[in-house]
């Protein structure tokens, strides 16, 4: 059985089927990760390294903005990073469009290898002017893929421990006619009647 219950997967996945099929800039996942902070203390025994005070993570057009973050790398290489904060934010271009998704939660961990980004407390992500917000998020970052969840027994959040969703009508960008224009029939040249 899934451990995402399936009203609280639905909004999630209406959000992704209603968009256009864009995905994560590809290249992202082959650049290095750039931290900036006030302080950071690095531990190269346990493989572990905590940057604080107004922290920027980047790498390529993805970025996180938090408090603090956390840093931990695997014998392969791949990090495991926690960003905390009052409100830590995420951001990432996507491939082949001017468009970008967004997320916020008190807590974000993104996995490099896993390619995900998961968002705790007060977790929302957007993409243009949709607009999704539960207990928890999962966004992977390869896939697009978003995995929203409510906690019922978080009555005191903002949603009522209820997921919420926002998702705007597409416009059909190829499509010229106007709305009110009179249906107009023509003859096909590649028709033909039946022969008697």
């Amino acid at each position: 059985m899934s451990r995402y219950p399936i009203s609280a997967v639905l909004p999630g996945l209406l959000f992704i089927l209603s968009s256009p099929p864009l995905h994560a800039e590809n290249a992202d996942r082959d650049k290095p990760l750039h931290l900036e902070s006030d302080s950071v203390s690095i531990d190269d025994v346990k493989q572990v390294s905590v940057f604080e005070g107004v922290v920027e993570l980047v790498q390529g057009t993805l970025t996180i903005h938090a408090d603090k973050i956390v840093v931990k790398q695997n014998k392969l290489g791949y990090k495991h990073c926690t960003a905390t904060g009052k409100t830590a934010s995420f951001r990432q271009k996507l491939e082949g469009a001017d468009e970008y998704v967004e997320g916020y939660g008190e807590r974000i961990e993104y996995d490099t290898r896993a390619e995900t980004v998961d968002f705790f407390v007060q977790a929302r992500v957007k993409r243009g002017q949709d607009d999704v917000r539960g207990d928890r998020i999962t966004y992977n970052t390869r896939t697009e893929v978003i995995r929203v969840s409510g906690n019922p027994r978080n009555i005191t959040s903002p949603t009522k421990g209820r997921v919420r969703a926002v998702i705007q009508p597409k416009s059909n960008e190829t499509d010229t006619t106007p709305k009110d224009a009179p249906l107009v029939i023509q003859s096909s040249p590649t028709l033909t009647s039946p022969k008697r």
